[in-house]
C-alpha cells in the first residue's frame, strides 16, 4: 500500500504503478446479481443454456460494466490517503472494454497513477486500471479513472 500524507506525496507516485490486486473469481452468482440490480438480463449474459449453443466458447460473460464497477473493490487497498475527511469518486475520462470476460474467469486490477493535483479544496488523482483476464492477451477493461481526496482541516 502506497501512503500519502500530502499532495506532494502524491506527486512523487506520478507515473508509476501503485499496485496490483489479488485474483476474484466471476461466478454465474455475481454475474446474475448484477444483472438483477441493473435489469441488464440479457441472455449473453445470464441464460446460460442458450450460451452453451450460441456463444464463441459456450459460456456467458459478463457485462462491461461489472467488470467497470470492480475497479473500487479491487483497488481499494492501493493507496492509503492519510488526515482523509472523504474521498468521491469524479467520474472517467475513457473507458475501452477490450476483452470479454466468460463467467469463471479470474480478474485483477493494475494501477498506474498517471497525475495528482489541487483542485477545489481537494487531492484529484487520475489513475489508470487495467483490469486484466487470468490467461487474456488483451486486457478486459482499461479505465482512467478520477478520485478527488478532502483532507481534514482541523489535523
Amino acid at each position: 500500500m502506497r501512503v500519502i500524507n500530502t499532495i506532494e506525496d502524491a506527486k512523487a507516485l506520478v507515473g508509476q504503478e501503485v499496485g496490483l490486486s489479488d485474483w476474484i473469481v466471476i461466478d454465474q452468482h455475481r454475474i446474475d446479481q448484477f444483472a438483477e440490480a441493473t435489469a441488464d438480463h440479457q441472455w449473453i449474459h445470464v441464460d446460460i443454456e442458450r450460451a452453451a449453443k450460441e456463444m464463441p466458447n459456450g459460456k456467458t460473460i459478463a457485462h462491461g460494466y461489472l467488470t467497470l464497477a470492480l475497479i473500487p473493490a479491487l483497488t481499494g487497498k492501493f493507496i492509503e490517503v492519510r488526515n482523509l475527511a472523504r474521498a468521491i469518486n469524479y467520474g472517467l475520462n475513457k473507458v475501452r472494454f477490450y476483452a470479454p470476460v466468460p463467467v469463471g474467469s479470474r480478474l485483477r486490477a493494475r494501477a498506474k497513477l498517471l497525475q495528482a493535483r489541487h483542485r477545489a479544496g481537494a487531492l484529484l488523482l487520475t489513475s489508470e486500471i487495467r483490469i486484466e483476464a487470468e490467461g487474456q492477451r488483451k486486457p478486459a477493461c482499461v479505465a482512467e479513472t478520477l478520485g478527488m481526496f478532502f483532507f481534514n482541516e482541523d489535523a
